[in-house]
């Protein structure tokens, strides 16, 4: 139990590290450039550049991204991530990475439990706030407010759906 304690207490120092290292380092960069530079994201990156959003995500915004981590692809059904990055398959791969992002910079700080917020996909998440974690639906945040040059990124740990998948 202690030892349970111990470990969640060092992977929080290690999360707030990461994320007041990276911070001003990160906000020379855009998104796609800061995902490009996180061992932990490269699943996404990968996925971001068959779904051709590789523009979008270094333009202008602001955007908030909710971004599943590397381990979040690999839990889903196996061949589910080899089956979406499949060229006849890219619709339904960006329908589901325009799922993970709002339009506009949302800084942990805006949200509130039970928050309903709009996709660019066109569905809505909903934000949970309690026992010391923010969830967007049932993807946990795992690092908040990683700043970038046009919006701001959020590590999830799953991959979410959009109600109709």
């Amino acid at each position: 139990m202690r030892t349970q304690k111990i470990t969640k207490i060092l992977l929080g120092a290690v999360i707030a590290l990461f994320t007041l290292t990276s911070t001003a380092k990160a906000q020379s960069k855009d998104i796609v450039d800061l995902a490009v530079g996180n061992d932990n994201l490269k699943t996404l990156v990968a996925a971001v550049k068959a779904g051709g959003l590789v523009d979008v995500l270094k333009g202008d915004g602001p955007f908030t991204v909710f971004a599943p981590t590397d381990e979040a692809f690999a839990a889903l059904p196996k061949g589910t991530l080899e089956s979406l990055l499949k060229p006849e398959n890219k619709d339904k791969l960006v329908a589901i990475l325009k799922y993970h992002v709002v339009s506009g910079k949302v800084m942990s700080t805006d949200l509130s439990n039970g928050m309903k917020a709009g996709t660019v996909q066109g569905e809505k998440i909903k934000v949970w706030i309690g026992n010391g974690s923010v969830k967007i639906n049932d993807a946990k945040v795992v690092a908040a407010d990683v700043k970038a040059k046009n919006g701001v990124v959020h590590v999830i740990d799953k991959v979410i759906l959009p109600p109709n998948m």
